[in-house]
């Protein structure tokens, strides 16, 4: 046990994009991770949604780890280990959802007491986020979201009403990141949680490449905040990125 000074060392980024199916998450992933690293083949996939990181292989020759099932947390961290051997800098889980569904599913299938039950799944859990919080690698995590509701009473019956999208984790996730954008259908993102200081008071914006420089630019600089304006996040059409521009 030791007492010591604190500083900042070339933070790593965890960042967690989350939105419904459609909202450009792992598009945008990729262009964040390039804005990082400048170098596609320092970005690797762990892709559990069918094949559809290989739906932009024309940005440029990043990695892909296709996991399939079952998505339990112990095969993800196999994932990320097998990342960070390869001299990856970035790494896009997409998306960590289907852990979360995994789990679900495992809890539910146990016999017995279900409160004590959660005592045998937690410890995976969290196991597998510690596996995200202490890679010495930058992670992006992508999320699904659902339509949430709440029961609403209406001529004396409980029914149903819209209260806007839920992410499918488990309930807190967004603490353990350092920032975290949520994505609409128009592929704009709006920044949710934010330790890094960058995006107090921004408006809505579309994420690049520049974003992820921008983000490197907070990792690198011991945690000094940079002024941004909307142009700095509206910066460049997704196609400047592309490897044959």
């Amino acid at each position: 046990m030791e007492l010591k000074q604190s500083e900042r060392k070339n933070s790593k980024i965890k960042l967690g994009l989350q939105g419904s199916s459609g909202s450009g998450k792992t598009y945008s992933a990729l262009l964040v991770a390039y804005g990082i690293t400048n170098d596609w083949n320092k970005i690797a996939i762990i892709d559990t949604e069918n094949g559809s990181a290989n739906l932009y292989a024309h940005l440029g020759d990043y990695k892909v780890l296709s996991l399939d099932v079952p998505f339990s947390p112990e095969r993800y961290m196999e994932a990320i280990s097998m990342c960070e051997k390869s001299d990856i800098e970035v790494i896009i889980i997409d998306s960590i959802s289907h852990c979360w569904e995994n789990l679900l599913a495992s809890h539910a299938a146990m016999l017995g007491n279900s409160f004590v039950n959660w005592n045998k799944i937690t410890p995976r859990y969290n196991s597998f986020i510690q596996k995200i919080l202490q890679s010495n690698c930058h992670i992006i995590c992508t999320m699904r979201t659902k339509q949430d509701y709440n029961l609403i009473e209406k001529n004396g019956k409980m029914t149903p009403e819209k209260a806007g999208t839920k992410v499918i984790m488990r309930e807190g996730i967004n603490y353990e990141f350092t920032v975290v954008m949520e994505m609409d259908l128009n592929h704009k993102a709006k920044v949710t949680k934010d330790r890094t200081g960058i995006f107090n008071g921004q408006l809505e914006f579309i994420p690049s490449a520049e974003t992820g420089t921008i983000i490197l630019d907070w990792c690198n600089n011991d945690g000094k905040v940079i002024e941004l304006n909307q142009n700095h996040l509206q910066y460049g059409s997704l196609a400047n990125y592309a490897k044959t521009s």
